[in-house]
């Protein structure tokens, strides 16, 4: 029996969909008697975890946007690729692509429709693409494994799919996000410069990051905390403009540091140096470095959309993401009280440690045997 699981993102992409794919793969390695074949396009950048040197592979060299439309077509006009994955017996696509096996059963894990809930925080290519492809990708999968509550409510809404052929596995945050030691803290905050005083936000920028109002509610947070500072750590995304612009409009150039990647290594005490993390966004998925942020210790203050109170519970705080003056708000709240934040503090690790990548891994493996049988 081959079990493939397609990792294609965790080797092109250090961003959610790659840290999804690759913690998943590996909990699933260390919980299986026979290791998963491991399949991935291997793109230009292509970097393969050192830790799969010996676990079985399968690959194919082509261009991002070629193999997705390869894909697509293959999928369209029913043409099985079974020769890159020979002997498969269960595929797994762990993004949003589907590769074509004919009769092999297959799982797919929808992560989200944002493209459908917010489709002018797309490209139109992109936007294009997920649109025509993704209803043909749902209604070709054996079994659809989704994020979160939200993402399976969302598929039901707008794709009616069947609620019986949807599981919900949530992710967790990997071993490493923990409460370091103050040295540790100490070490990560002169290596990067970070300010004494800061609001956290960890992901890749794009619209629906809400990344614009949140500038507007620290611009409104320093007539107050004068020293108060937003770090962002994370890459350019897509159609970024309008962040940037709100930045200076509001002169806040000083104000805001662009970080840009950060080694996980380092993650841990990034936020746990931070006065807050803040997930501002209109929706998430999975909605993932919450979960992160409370294992390190640090207070969250976040939106009250889609996924993030799934996750939280009541261990953050929550405001309108659409509304400044709440938001502006509730993060005066928690800025104000120090006992408040050292009790989100402590509350959150007891909060994360209730997702692992074990238990992840268990439920996608009685899944994998839910379409085999």
């Amino acid at each position: 029996m081959t079990q493939v699981i397609d990792v294609s993102a965790a080797v092109n992409s250090r961003a959610g969909l790659g840290r999804y794919a690759r913690s998943l793969a590996q909990a699933v390695i260390d919980v299986s008697e026979m290791p998963p074949t491991l399949f991935y396009n291997r793109t230009a950048q292509a970097q393969v975890p050192p830790e799969w040197q010996h676990i079985p592979q399968r690959a194919i060299r082509l261009g991002y946007k070629p193999w997705r439309m390869l894909v697509w077509q293959g999928q369209l006009f029913r043409v099985p690729f079974k020769r890159l994955v020979p002997g498969a017996t269960l595929f797994h696509a762990t993004e949003h692509l589907l590769m074509p096996l004919g009769n092999v059963p297959a799982v797919m894990t929808v992560h989200d429709l944002i493209f459908k809930l917010f489709p002018e925080h797309h490209k139109r290519l992109n936007y294009w693409y997920l649109n025509t492809a993704m209803p043909l990708f749902v209604r070709r999968a054996d079994a659809i494994i989704v994020v979160s509550q939200a993402t399976k409510n969302d598929l039901i809404r707008h794709y009616g799919t069947p609620d019986s052929k949807i599981t919900v596995v949530h992710e967790a945050a990997a071993p490493h996000f923990r409460v370091v030691p103050a040295a540790e803290v100490e070490r990560v905050r002169e290596k990067y410069q970070l300010p004494d005083r800061f609001l956290l936000v960890v992901g890749t920028i794009e619209p629906r990051k809400n990344l614009a109002r949140l500038v507007e509610s620290l611009a409104r947070l320093r007539r107050t905390y004068r020293d108060l500072q937003l770090v962002v750590v994370g890459s350019k995304g897509w159609l970024v403009e309008a962040f940037f612009r709100r930045i200076e409009e509001l002169g806040l150039r000083d104000a805001v540091r662009m970080l840009g990647y950060v080694p996980d290594a380092d993650l841990p005490a990034v936020f746990r140096a931070a006065t807050v993390y803040v997930m501002a966004s209109m929706y998430e998925g999975a909605g993932l470095p919450v979960l992160e942020a409370m294992a390190c210790g640090a207070p969250v203050v976040s939106s009250r959309e889609s996924s993030m109170p799934e996750l939280g519970a009541d261990v953050p705080r929550y405001f309108n993401p659409y509304d400044v003056d709440n938001m502006t708000d509730v993060l005066n709240m928690v800025l104000a009280d120090d006992s408040m934040r050292a009790g989100m503090a402590a509350a959150g690790p007891p909060r994360a440690a209730r997702f692992s990548w074990e238990r992840a891994a268990r439920e996608t493996l009685a899944v994998y045997r839910s379409v085999q049988r």
